[in-house]
């Protein structure tokens, strides 16, 4: 296995200890989750394009030319998705109220589980809108790089 892929390996097994340890509240406390495939898409989206934003000549896109093109635009629905699911959390906490995600939990940690829910939301969700766009660009740089000047 050579030295990229087993890089890549090891930052996917960091991720999904990384989405495990950040879901595992909402896994164990509340079964009717409502937002539990959007807030794992925004801890995988912020943790990996963050790491191919800094990391980018280490991974398997550096040489890849048409794929970053590609990828680039494949970037613009997924920061829709990502905006709108944001935009439809924020809206369901001012619609619905905060019961309609911890009303099952105990009173005494409502509050603590609201707070924690809504801030790594927000904190995974805005990072990952910021470094997906960061990264689109960063790799339309990158194509006019290696085309040009022959380095990533």
């Amino acid at each position: 296995m050579n030295k990229k892929a087993q890089l890549e390996l090891y930052f996917w097994l960091f991720t999904i200890v990384v989405v495990i340890a950040v879901l595992l509240p909402m896994i164990t406390r509340l079964p009717d989750y409502p937002f539990f495939f959007a807030n794992t898409v925004f801890v995988i989206v912020a943790i990996t394009m963050t790491r191919y934003l800094f990391l980018l000549k280490h991974t398997f896109l550096a040489k890849q030319q048409r794929l970053k093109v590609i990828v680039f635009f494949l970037f613009i629905p997924l920061v829709f998705y990502m905006v709108q699911e944001l935009n439809y959390f924020q809206t369901f906490l001012d619609e619905q109220g905060p019961e309609a995600i911890v009303g099952a939990l105990p009173l005494s940690s409502q509050d603590n589980m609201l707070t924690y829910i809504r801030s790594e939301i927000i904190l995974f969700g805005v990072a990952s809108i910021i470094s997906t766009v960061a990264l689109g660009f960063r790799l339309l740089i990158s194509v006019w790089r290696l085309r040009n000047r022959g380095k990533v």
